[in-house]
């Protein structure tokens, strides 16, 4: 079975997606990760919370939610409008925000895990050689810490790849605007187009495949290099 232009369209609209939040998410998690890592201030168990709330909450509450919020009555939709952007609702920008909320700790957690793991003694070390704090985090905690960005990277992506409650309350089903792989396949599936919708599932399922032997692989080395500093 081939895909159709639609099908082809919404892979690639999924695609853009996805790589525009991951990167975004990385710029997010990394200072917020640290953070956590580090801080011993009593908000951190506040913060660790919000940030895993999209980890229990349902995904059409959230969706619900942040549809309240970028609606023109909400505090965002407010916000936008007053600046001459219209309402977030069913645009493209819309469902950028949305999955960065809700790919959070699948980004943040990899990362605060990793840094967490390394503890303090390899930025001691660079402190006693006269490495500032850019310096540090550059040339040592990020290398050693690699596997764990890794990790945080392909699980923000393919988590994006894969959302539909929130995606389809926030985005609805706009083609070439909001129709994602997910959303599509759905729309096959109401349309008793069962034939296309084994096609793109197929092509989900050897995508979560890789996904998955990917992520074991970052495991044993991030595994691999906390023994080596232990």
């Amino acid at each position: 079975m081939t895909l159709s232009d639609a099908d082809i369209q919404a892979l690639w609209l999924t695609l853009k997606l996805a790589s525009l939040v991951t990167a975004l998410l990385l710029m997010i998690a990394t200072p917020l990760a640290l953070w956590l890592s580090r801080s011993k201030s009593r908000a951190t168990g506040v913060v660790n919370a919000v940030v895993a709330l999209p980890l229990v909450l349902p995904p059409s509450v959230l969706g619900f939610y942040l549809l309240i919020a970028m609606g023109p009555d909400g505090p965002l939709g407010k916000l936008t409008t007053s600046l001459g952007l219209g309402t977030l609702p069913f645009t493209f920008t819309g469902l950028v925000i949305a999955s960065i909320i809700y790919s959070l700790p699948f980004v943040v957690q990899p990362i605060q895990n990793a840094l967490s793991a390394l503890g303090n003694r390899p930025r001691e070390v660079a402190a006693t050689l006269g490495a500032g704090p850019w310096d540090t985090f550059f040339h040592v905690t990020l290398p050693l810490a690699r596997p764990g960005f890794l990790t945080a990277a392909v699980l923000g992506f393919a988590h994006t790849v894969g959302e539909f409650g929130v995606v389809l309350m926030i985005g609805g089903n706009i083609p070439a605007e909001t129709r994602v792989l997910s959303v599509q396949i759905y729309s096959h599936v109401e349309a008793l187009q069962y034939a296309q919708a084994h096609t793109l599932s197929a092509l989900m399922v050897g995508f979560s495949f890789v996904v998955l032997l990917l992520l074991y692989g970052l495991r044993r080395r991030q595994n691999a290099g906390v023994v080596s500093w232990s």
